[in-house]
C-alpha cells in the first residue's frame, strides 16, 4: 500500500513544532489564532502541545539529557521542537494517544532535510520515554523553573511559595477583564466571578475572547487581576492629568481614563500602540497617545500623577508566558534594574510638586522591585507614599509592611462570591510622591 503523503494530523504537528521552535529561539508566546488556524478543535489542539511543552520545558530538559548523552544534534532544524513536542505529548497528554506521538514526530523530522537523519533517533528516544512514561510524570517540580531563578525565589517567597509557583504554572492562568461597570447580568452572562474591585475572573471558557458577551460593545478588557492594581492606587480627582508610561497594551490606560483623568498614553512600540488605540475606540475612552522613546521624550509641562509600568524581566507573568523565565538570565535582570531607575528618574522630573509616581514591574525579582527603595530613600526629590491594607480590599495579605504592594503566583486570590481561592501574575507595585 502507498503510503500517505501527508497522514492526518501531521500539518498540525508540524505547525505546532514551527512555533515552539521559535519560542526556544527567544520569542515570546501568542496562541494560534483562528486566522492562523481556523478549525477550533485543530487550533486549540496546536495550541495545547505547545503550552505543554513550555510549561514542562524543565522537566523534558531532563528527559533529553537522560536520552540523549552528546544532547541534541547540531544543524538538526527542527529537531529539538519535534522532540520537546512529543514527549509532552507521551508524557503529560497520554490520552491523546502514544502512537500518534511517536509515529507523527518520525513523520515531522522526516519532513525536514535538516532532521530528516535523526528520524530513527527521535523514534528511538520517544519509544524508550513511553516505556517510562509513569516515572516521568513525575520528576521534580523544582526541575521546573531554571536554577538561577529557583533558589533566589524560594529565600524571597519560601519553600511553599515555591510549590505553588509550580502549580500556578501546570494551570496556566485563567481570563481576567476589568470592566466598564458593575453589571451582574453581564457578569454572568461571561460565566465570570468577582474577584477583586471590578476584575472579574473566567476559568475556562469554548470560545475566543473575541467572541465572548460584551466585548464587541466595549463592556470590558483583557488584564490580569494583578495588573489591575497599580492604576487604583492613583488616587485623584477626575480631570486631574495623568501619563501613563510604557502605556501599551492599553489596560492601565483604559482604567485610567475610566477614573476620569486626562490620560497621556506613551510607548514606543508601534503594534502595540496600534491595539492600544483599537482598544480605547473599542472601549469609548479617549486619550492623548504619544509614540515616542521616554528616555528621550520631554512633555509640555509636568503631570498630576505618572503611572510608570517600567521594561522589566516580566518573570511574574509566567502562568500564561512560560518561556519566560528560560529566556531571562541574571545579567538580564541586572540590566533590566538599571534601566529602570533611568525612567524612574525621568518619571519623576516630569511630575508636578506633590505629584503621584506609581512605579511597577510584572516581575518576582526583588532586584527589580524592592532593591530600588535603598535607592530612592537616599534621594531628596521623593518619598514613598505608603498603600495601605484597607485599600486592597480581599488582598491586604499583598500590601508589605512598608507599604508597597507585592504579588505573585503563590498569593491565595479569594474569590467574592464562592470563597475559592486562585492565582496571579508576580508584581511589584510602590507609591511615590515627588516632594
Amino acid at each position: 500500500m502507498k503510503k500517505q503523503k501527508n497522514p492526518p494530523g501531521l500539518a498540525l504537528r508540524l505547525r505546532a513544532a514551527e512555533r515552539l521552535d521559535a519560542l526556544l529561539k527567544g520569542a515570546n508566546f501568542a496562541p494560534f489564532s483562528s486566522s492562523e488556524i481556523a478549525e477550533g478543535r485543530d487550533r486549540a489542539l496546536a495550541n495545547r502541545l505547545v503550552t505543554t511543552a513550555l510549561r514542562r520545558h524543565g522537566q523534558i530538559n531532563l528527559m533529553l539529557a537522560k536520552y540523549l548523552d552528546k544532547g541534541i544534534p547540531k544543524k538538526s532544524g527542527p529537531l529539538e521542537a519535534i522532540l520537546r513536542l512529543s514527549l509532552a505529548h507521551l508524557v503529560f497528554l497520554p490520552e491523546l494517544g502514544d502512537h500518534s506521538a511517536i509515529f507523527l514526530a518520525v513523520e515531522a523530522a522526516r519532513k525536514d532535510t535538516r532532521s530528516q537523519p535523526f528520524a530513527k533517533l527521535v523514534n528511538a528516544v520517544l519509544r524508550r520515554a513511553q516505556g517510562e512514561a509513569h516515572q516521568l510524570r513525575h520528576l521534580p517540580h523544582q526541575a521546573l523553573f531554571p536554577a538561577a531563578l529557583g533558589p533566589l525565589w524560594r529565600d524571597t517567597y519560601g519553600e511553599d511559595a515555591i510549590e505553588a509557583f509550580a502549580a500556578a504554572l501546570l494551570d496556566g492562568a485563567p481570563l481576567d477583564l476589568t470592566l466598564k461597570d458593575n453589571d451582574p447580568d453581564l457578569i454572568e452572562a461571561l460565566g465570570a466571578t468577582p474577584i477583586l474591585a471590578d476584575t472579574v475572573r473566567i476559568e475556562s471558557r469554548d470560545k475566543p475572547v473575541e467572541a465572548l458577551p460584551g466585548y464587541a460593545e466595549g463592556r470590558w478588557w483583557v488584564q490580569d487581576a494583578a495588573a489591575a492594581i497599580p492604576a487604583r492606587l492613583i488616587r485623584l480627582a477626575p480631570g486631574a492629568r495623568v501619563l501613563d508610561l510604557c502605556a501599551a497594551p492599553g489596560g492601565k490606560t483604559a482604567q485610567l481614563a475610566k477614573a476620569g483623568y486626562k490620560v497621556t498614553a506613551l510607548d514606543n512600540d508601534a503594534e502595540r500602540m496600534k491595539r492600544l488605540g483599537e482598544n480605547l475606540v473599542r472601549l469609548g475612552y479617549t486619550a492623548e497617545i504619544v509614540m515616542a522613546d521616554a528616555l528621550e521624550w520631554q512633555p509640555d509641562e509636568p503631570f498630576d500623577a505618572i503611572l510608570l509600568d517600567a521594561p522589566c524581566s516580566a518573570t511574574g507573568t509566567f502562568r500564561r508566558h512560560a518561556e519566560v523565565v528560560w529566556h531571562r538570565s541574571v545579567a538580564d535582570i541586572a540590566g533590566r534594574a538599571v534601566i529602570q531607575k533611568r525612567f524612574i528618574s525621568r518619571a519623576l522630573g516630569w511630575l508636578k510638586s506633590g505629584g503621584t509616581l506609581v512605579y511597577c514591574v510584572c516581575s518576582l525579582e526583588p532586584q527589580e522591585g524592592e532593591a530600588h527603595l535603598d535607592w530612592l530613600s537616599a534621594r531628596d526629590d521623593v518619598q514613598l507614599d505608603p498603600v495601605l491594607p484597607a485599600e486592597l480590599p480581599g488582598l491586604e495579605a499583598a500590601v508589605r509592611p512598608d507599604g508597597t504592594v507585592r504579588t505573585h503566583p503563590g498569593l491565595p486570590v479569594p474569590s467574592a462570591l464562592s470563597g475559592e481561592s486562585g492565582t496571579l501574575d508576580g508584581f511589584f507595585v510602590a507609591r511615590l510622591v515627588r516632594r
